[in-house]
């Protein structure tokens, strides 16, 4: 083969291989500006709980006003909420899961009422369980507002009673 046989030979490699790279950058510029241009659609759907997400998810149950138990205050004008609240965090009466929670471990109340004695400054909380058969409380605290502590804790004193009135009551209404 001659000098000017191989240049042109190269020359038709050459001229090639720039057609074939020519063509693939062409298609390739095709695909992108497809994709560029194709609309997305995004499909939503909702989560479905299974056996086990529904067991884990009553184990951290928040319990709802209204519906699951409720609180009503009374004789406001005798003592303020704020008190009758901080006495209940003092006795750990304020926390609805553990009053809710029927295991062993749990309040298992069914209803929670609390009398204020003006005149010795108590708290007499009248606690009770689910289950219980009689209207009598099955465990009663005593609850002293100026000193900041429990005085009695499940003996009911009927002298706390004397003139003392229902300023606050629990309920459970879920069975």
């Amino acid at each position: 083969m001659s000098d000017n046989q191989k240049n042109a030979r190269n020359k038709k490699v050459l001229y090639g291989i720039i057609a074939l790279l020519g063509v693939v950058i062409i298609v390739l510029g095709i695909y992108v500006y497809n994709l560029s241009n194709r609309s997305t659609t995004t499909i939503v759907t909702a989560p479905t709980k299974s056996a086990s997400s529904e067991k884990a998810s009553s184990s951290t149950k928040k319990y709802v006003a209204g519906k699951d138990y409720k609180i009503t205050y009374n004789n406001t004008d005798l003592i303020d909420k704020s008190t009758i609240t901080k006495a209940l965090d003092a006795n750990g009466l304020n926390d609805i899961n553990d009053l809710m929670d029927t295991s062993e471990d749990g309040g298992d109340m069914a209803k929670v009422e609390v009398y204020y004695n003006k005149d010795k400054n108590l708290l007499v909380e009248n606690l009770f369980k689910n289950g219980h058969s009689s209207n009598e409380a099955t465990t009663a605290v005593v609850y002293d507002l100026k000193n900041n502590q429990i005085v009695n804790s499940g003996v009911n004193y009927d002298t706390n009673y004397q003139s003392s009135w229902l300023v606050y009551t629990w309920e459970k209404l879920t069975k």
